[in-house]
């Protein structure tokens, strides 16, 4: 079932989703669903699986040379999001990046998503690779996520890349895209990064997933300067709790984030990492409440691999 549609069953109440970050090569699945497995009893209608494009890695060939090398550390998106959907009977939302992949590398991984009856993707440009100041695309993919829309639209309506062909069951994706209530950090204004979602919602996006944020209010704001601007697609709020002393660093550093003072504050009070989950779990907590109250179609919590902080507020929510 569409994302969509979820939120339409649901008639006004909170849904629970969550995102997860796919296992490394060479790394057992049963990790994945020990994260997962916790999650379950609050019964989320879908689950994200995330993805990565490729990176460099430098092999000592030995005398001091190294040879470098492109790989990927975390494959197989499709096919986790077929063993989870197959596992929970819980639909899933694979990530589908324009960075590192050709057009036609994109269309055959929708075709093989729809091979497999997954009807949600999430279309996302991607960060930079490491040794690059900004994102450049790959040589034939795409520069902008909204041509990426594009592209699996026109899959939607039996337009491949080199042809059209005359198919009795299309793809029917529903397609979600990232909102940014701070703005992108590449965007000059917010104004002119509203300016981009609503491209890739005239594209043909279905919904929007923000990004983390850890006040409600630029949550709301965002909200409605995008529906002044045309935006009417639902907006689903993305929520991560604070874990580790280094997110008050980290975190507005790799996002372009800004953190509350009274949280800052309650973080910095605290001993150990231990005191800063439970205070991370207490802000998540109320921010969810208040979403939650205001009716937002979905809560969507970025677990980053671990699930007993996300368990431990929805309990309190679900």
């Amino acid at each position: 079932m569409k994302v969509t549609e979820h939120i339409k069953q649901a008639k006004g109440n909170t849904l629970f989703s969550f995102e997860i970050i796919p296992p490394q090569k060479g790394r057992n699945i049963q990790e994945l669903y020990d994260n997962i497995d916790p999650l379950m009893e609050f019964k989320p209608p879908f689950i994200d699986v995330t993805t990565s494009r490729e990176e460099y890695v430098y092999i000592d060939k030995g005398d001091g040379l190294l040879d470098r090398k492109i790989t990927r550390m975390r494959p197989g998106t499709v096919g986790i999001c077929a063993a989870i959907k197959h596992k929970y009977n819980v639909d899933t939302v694979p990530h589908v990046l324009c960075g590192g992949f050709t057009k036609e590398e994109t269309e055959y991984l929708l075709v093989d998503c729809h091979y497999l009856g997954i009807q949600n993707v999430m279309a996302l440009r991607g960060d930079a690779m490491s040794h690059q100041k900004y994102f450049e695309p790959s040589k034939g993919g795409h520069q902008f996520a909204k041509d990426l829309v594009r592209q699996i639209q026109n899959l939607n309506t039996g337009k491949y890349l080199h042809d059209v062909m005359e198919a009795e069951h299309k793809s029917d994706f529903c397609i979600g895209v990232a909102g940014y209530p701070e703005k992108h950090m590449e965007a000059p204004s917010l104004q002119t990064d509203l300016r981009r979602l609503k491209e890739k919602v005239d594209a043909g996006a279905d919904y929007v997933v923000t990004q983390m944020f850890f006040d409600n209010e630029k949550y709301f704001k965002f909200v409605e300067i995008a529906k002044q601007a045309g935006i009417h697609v639902p907006i689903i709020p993305g929520i991560k709790p604070i874990a580790v002393k280094r997110h008050l660093q980290l975190l507005p550093q790799v996002f372009k984030i800004d953190i509350p003072e009274e949280l800052i504050k309650e973080v910095e009070k605290c001993k150990d990492n231990a005191q800063v989950r439970e205070v991370g779990i207490e802000w998540a907590v109320k921010q969810s409440e208040a979403l939650k109250k205001a009716g937002v179609p979905v809560l969507h919590y970025y677990s980053m691999g671990k699930s007993d902080n996300i368990k431990a507020i929805a309990s309190q929510l679900f």
